[in-house]
């Protein structure tokens, strides 16, 4: 794994050079050669390769790796002894004129300072985008466009100079690097490059070209687009720059301290109607420190004086620059001790409206609460629908396409307006009004087009979803000359709308026959989706991993059923994972018939849709869907249902789109993480679940994502909440109602399928040990058996593993890319975990991998781990912000240790000992932990994996028997009971 960092060096200039895992002591690079640095020609070709000496952290016998440097921990050796000091190292260098992102070198992770670099040119890109930059002159003489800092831009400056790595500045010069002046010329580096940028792709030219020797000015203009260094006399230049400088100090930037506005609204319970505007001075670094603009004239400003020292100055000068962004101040200024303006409700608007000026030009302003959360006008919509509950299996009036009565009405935020106080909103002469004891903003064009549009449509009907849509999107999609602030009604469609679904709940109970039993939250669940069947709803069962998704949708299944005759169930899934739909549909809904359409020899054509017919609950996976689309959608399904359903988060890909062409009266969709990374991903799920019930993806991108997303609008979040409350139900384990009822350990088997690959390998070590066994006796069959044993381990683990050879990790395992998916939802829920593995070699290839996948440290302890750095990896883990993936061995770290910090255990490959594998678990399921803990064990089926796991179960259920520690009663089988044991299944290989 290549790691890069980033560099600031002592002369200006930006570096990159970069780390290597798995780099041996470069020959013949030196002495005090960095023995992980990658060499000069492998890094990007970006600029010039140079040789940088920097500081680094070091022990005495080498530097320690970066935080991101994961190496094989196996082929490492131990870890380095002795105390920590800073020593010079030579390494190779590219030398980068611009902020460089890792995005634009494959095969690179980001360092620390790498990442820093990016949000430095983050800084400087805005800088130069909003025009707040400065042409300046640099030693050279050359010209340079430098930052104008200021304001805001002077705080967020001051973030980074505060968050800057040390490694950023870490070049061994005399004297040392200071972060504030490294940061400066950091900052307006990328400040020019991006300025000379954009103006060389627009052709512009600063200076004329004019015959004759040109002047100092023009040679300055020139040089400020193309050549940076320009010549100039040395006196003409001083008095150049003294110029300049004083031009640059009129501008009032890079000062600490701003001036500061504050709205003060009337009083209601005054009888005065005046605002007041007060003003202040607010240090930037520290915006909580604020002196009124009275106590700066009194002299009572101590504080300040940490900043500036002329603070009376500052305030005129600041204040007669923010009357050319407002006005009215001149009226303030004509005093010669200006404090505050008072201000009519006229004046207060024109303020609220310049404030955001103000702001971007660096002033401080802090308005009044109701401002920033205003209770705008709009519709309130209220739907009447049909039908009760108990009836709703007869009603044919009821569902998404029938139709309902609404009624819409204007309303401030969610408070109905009557006749009187819309009467008395359209008598205002000012958009700013006292209504029910709070200012509000009252748009008068918006007031009357809301009444002509009441007059025009104020009642009609609609199908339910049209009204589901309406109340959800924004007022333009919608036609609506306003935005939906409140929506209820009546009926089930009105309990819907305004979040009162536990009020159509009824209890279900599961069919006979069904052997689970179900937890009160599971039972709700199962109502839940019972109601939502009924209504001809689609539903999102999004309850976090370990609650029992399956469990409530096979109840489900079960029940409807029980009651009629329906078609056929589809359910699509990870191929990971349908190995354990098919087996727990078998436990726990054993009147099912059940059928997996997977397989190179599955069926096809006529012969399929008849064989489907004949079942009630399919099983196929996401790449057959797609495959197999058109097949699939000639069959009339009762229901389709995706688990995982994330894996359809993007809605352009080829099995999004397969299945939702499927038909089906009724559509589920399972998921522990209904978003992950963006907004369009829950859109991409409704749509499948309700199609059209957020509008297209453009209607929600405008609508939800970009101002959820980019500028926090609480109002689209809360839109969006209500529009999808009703078909969406997740539960949390931190819920107290769900954590009192689950249970505090529990378990749950992975069953994985193997790939291509494995299932070659694995039928290979099984004719090669079938071969030889009949002809061995004793010890040297003992010794053939257990190899065997442990080889087919290694197999289902990764082929990697068996063949030793260090190839790639990635896309080779059913089991790697099943714990992916796990880990993937434990760290989007912000958990840990423990995974353990009797083979110390498949944890040193998985902890690379894993932290690369992940992109955060993975810890491994193995047997050769030292006490020293055992204690450490133990108190790290524990620790609040600490690791969250633990690579265990499962005799280095099956007892001895408190790792209460991990809620999650995974047992990737088996020992084949109860006993041992719940001293493992109990790593993290003892006292201490405050968490409920979800163990998973990983099966690969139709192995010897599964098929030992099911002999392992029969004892334990049957006289409560512990197998013998390790494998050694393997070897007392008969070669017939061995072959069973060991034949490899259909069924194991996946896609």
């Amino acid at each position: 794994m290549l790691v890069l960092h980033a560099l600031a060096t002592a002369d200006g200039r930006l570096a990159l050079w970069a780390e290597d895992a798995g780099l041996p002591q470069r020959a013949g690079a030196g002495v005090g050669a960095h023995p992980f640095a990658v060499a000069g020609e492998r890094l990007p070709e970006v600029g010039k390769v140079d040789v940088v000496s920097v500081l680094l952290p070091s022990y005495a016998s080498g530097p320690a790796a970066s935080p991101e440097l994961v190496r094989d921990p196996l082929a490492a050796g131990p870890a380095p002894r002795g105390r920590l000091r800073l020593r010079a190292w030579q390494v190779p260098v590219v030398m980068v004129e611009s902020a460089f992102s890792v995005a634009e070198v494959p095969g690179f992770r980001a360092g620390a300072s790498l990442r820093f670099l990016g949000d430095v040119g983050a800084l400087a890109e805005d800088l130069v985008a909003r025009g707040r930059v400065l042409p300046s002159v640099a030693f050279g003489p050359s010209a340079q466009w430098q930052a104008a800092l200021s304001g805001t831009d002077l705080a967020r400056f001051t973030a980074l100079l505060n968050g800057m790595p040390a490694a950023f500045r870490a070049e061994q010069v005399e004297p040392e690097l200071r972060p504030a002046p490294v940061l400066h010329a950091t900052v307006n580096a990328l400040v020019d490059a991006e300025v000379r940028a954009r103006l060389g792709e627009r052709g512009v030219r600063l200076a004329p070209r004019r015959p004759g020797r040109p002047t100092l000015a023009e040679s300055w203009l020139t040089a400020l687009v193309e050549e940076p260094r320009f010549d100039a006399e040395p006196r003409q230049l001083g008095q150049f720059v003294d110029r300049l400088e004083a031009w640059h100090t009129s501008g009032l930037h890079d000062v600490p301290v701003r001036v500061c506005f504050r709205l003060r609204a009337p009083d209601h319970t005054d009888d005065t109607e005046d605002w007041l505007l007060e003003f202040l001075l607010q240090a930037v670094a520290d915006p909580s420190v604020l002196v009124p603009a009275a106590e700066v004239w009194r002299g009572d400003d101590g504080v300040l004086h940490r900043w500036i020292s002329e603070p009376q100055e500052l305030l005129l000068a600041h204040l007669g620059r923010a009357s050319r962004l407002f006005p009215a101040l001149d009226t303030a200024l004509a005093q010669s001790r200006p404090t505050h303006l008072v201000l009519d409700a006229g004046g207060a608007y024109e303020f609220l409206t310049h404030a955001g000026l103000l702001d971007q030009e660096g002033f401080g302003v802090l308005l009044p609460a109701w401002w920033q959360r205003p209770a705008e006008l709009g519709l309130a919509l209220t739907a009447s629908s049909p039908g009760t509950v108990g009836a709703v299996a007869k009603e044919s009036s009821l569902g998404l396409k029938n139709l309902v009565k609404y009624r819409w009405e204007l309303a401030l935020g969610e408070e109905k307006l009557t006749e009187h106080e819309l009467a008395q909103l359209a008598k205002a002469k000012v958009p700013l009004v006292s209504m029910r004891g709070r200012w509000v903003h009252v748009d008068q064009k918006r007031l009357a087009a809301g009444m002509a549009f009441l007059a025009r449509a104020g009642t009609g009907q609609a199908t339910a979803g049209e009204v589901l849509l309406h109340a959800g999107l924004g007022h333009e999609e919608a036609g609506l000359p306003m935005p939906v602030t409140s929506v209820g009604g009546d009926g089930w469609l009105g309990d819907l709308m305004s979040g009162r679904v536990d009020q159509l709940l009824e209890p279900v109970e599961p069919p006979e026959g069904f052997t689970a039993t179900l937890r009160p939250y599971q039972r709700r669940g199962l109502a839940w989706l019972a109601l939502l069947d009924r209504l001809g709803l689609g539903a999102c069962l999004a309850d976090d991993m370990g609650l029992g998704k399956t469990v409530q949708l096979l109840a489900l299944e079960a029940l409807a059923r029980a009651e009629t005759r329906r078609q056929p169930t589809l359910l699509v899934c990870p191929m990971s994972v349908v190995g354990n739909w098919q087996r727990e549909a078998a436990r726990f809904a054993p009147t099912l018939s059940v059928y997996v359409h997977h397989g190179g020899d599955r069926l096809t054509g006529a012969d399929l849709v008849h064989t489907l017919g004949e079942h009630d609950f399919v099983i196929t996976t996401y790449a057959l869907a797609a495959r197999d689309v058109e097949v699939l959608s000639e069959v009339d399904w009762d229901r389709v249902v995706l688990d995982e359903a994330q894996n359809i988060k993007n809605s352009a890909t080829r099995q999004a789109k397969a299945v939702r062409q499927l038909p089906a009266r009724h559509r589920v969709a399972l998921t522990g993480t209904p978003v992950e990374n963006r907004l369009a991903e829950l859109w991409s799920v409704m749509d499948f679940v309700n199609p059209g019930v957020l509008g297209s993806v453009n209607t929600f991108r405008a609508r939800f994502a970009v101002p959820v997303e980019r500028h926090g609008d609480e109002e689209a979040a809360a839109r969006l909440r209500r529009t999808t409350g009703p078909f969406v139900l997740r539960r949390l384990k931190t819920d107290p109602t769900i954590i009192d009822d689950l249970p505090d350990k529990l378990e749950m088997k992975q069953l994985c399928t193997l790939t291509a690959e494995q299932a070659s390998l694995y039928q290979a070590v099984v004719d090669d040990m079938l071969a030889k066994v009949g002809e061995s006796r004793g010890i040297e069959r003992k010794g053939l058996v257990l190899a065997t044993m442990s080889k087919l381990k290694q197999v289902c683990n990764h082929p990697a593993q068996f063949l030793g050879d260090g190839s790639r990790i990635a896309a080779r395992s059913g089991k790697v890319a099943r714990l992916e998916e796990i880990l993937d939802e434990v760290l989007a829920e912000g958990d840990r975990a423990l995974c353990f593995t009797q083979f110390t070699e498949f944890g040193g290839m998985l902890v690379p991998h894993l932290a690369e996948r992940f992109d955060r440290e993975v810890l491994f302890l193995h047997g050769g781990t030292s006490k020293t750095a055992r204690d450490t990896m133990v108190r790290r883990f524990q620790s609040e912000r600490g690791p969250a993936i633990f690579l265990l061995s499962l005799k280095a770290g099956g007892t001895g240790l408190n790792l209460t910090a991990a809620n999650h255990v995974i047992h990737v490959d088996r020992w084949w000992n109860p006993a041992v594998e719940d001293q493992a678990t109990d790593r993290a399921f003892r006292i201490g932990q405050r968490r409920n803990v979800q163990v998973r064990k990983f099966v690969c089926i139709g192995t010897l994996e599964e098929r030992i796991d099911q002999m392992i179960e029969e004892k334990k259920t049957l006289a409560q028997l512990a197998v013998g520690a390790g494998e050694s009663w393997l070897t007392e089988l008969s070669t017939t009971q061995l072959r069973e044991l060991v034949t490899l299944s259909p069924e194991a290989v996946g896609e």
